[in-house]
């Protein structure tokens, strides 16, 4: 039975304001529900402008052609509120998406700007926070945590509105390795544990490329493979066309 696919692209092209190059290049992939996806590439190759085109509110400004779809439907028209229920997005930085002062505020602020009441915004919070193991945060001054706990915060804090999808730029980029190993094991468990599809670019390859269900290597701007870890990887050493750093050796796959 084929897959039902929760993102799509079609023919999807971008170019940066005063740019002559496009930043990504006539791409097209589908990605299933439930499915682990690593996006993967040198610097600069546009791996995190095709995952943001995946969201509608980070979406970069320039000129695009091509479609993106969500379940079928043209995922640029999408209703804000759905946007932000459905499609989760975590960033490099763990301090760019805090915006509030305590933990327990932190978790319940998407929640309340759904418009959710206050009994059902203490349950979520209650059963998210006990699924992280950090309910005893609750009190704590956000600017006080460390950048690994301010990373799952901001993780706990999209996954209390249970999207289907969680989108992941770089997330451990500025995590020491010990944080950053935990920060992926808490999304490999989101992912096989609650069924939630992951699309992430990561530089910590060594921790996660195994565990992906397909990679995507993204070269000058396209995609140079979609497959398997294991031939991904045999496809991207063949090829010799760019390095990705700490890509596996096929053959320990």
């Amino acid at each position: 039975m084929e897959q039902k696919a929760v993102l799509s692209c079609e023919h999807v092209s971008f170019c940066y304001p005063r740019q002559t190059d496009n930043a990504i290049e006539d791409i097209s992939f589908s990605i299933g529900e439930a499915e682990f996806v690593v996006l993967c590439g040198q610097s600069g190759c546009g791996k995190t402008t095709l995952l943001r085109h995946f969201k509608k509110n980070q979406i970069p400004f320039g000129t695009g052609s091509g479609k993106l779809y969500y379940r079928g439907s043209d995922l640029e028209t999408m209703d804000d509120r759905e946007s932000a229920a459905r499609i989760g997005f975590v960033g490099q930085n763990p301090d760019t998406q805090l915006v509030t002062d305590k933990v327990w505020h932190e978790l319940a602020f998407g929640l309340e700007n759904l418009g959710m009441d206050n009994v059902t915004i203490r349950k979520k919070v209650a059963e998210m926070s006990e699924y992280f193991g950090i309910t005893g945060w609750y009190d704590r001054e956000v600017s006080k945590l460390s950048g690994g706990q301010k990373q799952i915060l901001n993780l706990a804090s999209v996954m209390v509105m249970q999207p289907g999808i969680l989108l992941l730029d770089e997330p451990t980029a500025n995590l020491d390795p010990l944080a950053a190993i935990r920060f992926l094991d808490v999304v490999k468990r989101i992912n096989q544990e609650l069924g939630v599809t992951v699309v992430m670019v990561e530089h910590n390859l060594e921790h996660i490329y195994a565990d992906a269900d397909r990679i995507i290597a993204i070269d000058k701007g396209r995609v140079a493979a979609n497959s398997s870890p294991k031939k991904a990887a045999a496809d991207i050493i063949a090829a010799g066309s760019f390095l990705i750093e700490g890509l596996p050796v096929a053959s320990r796959l």
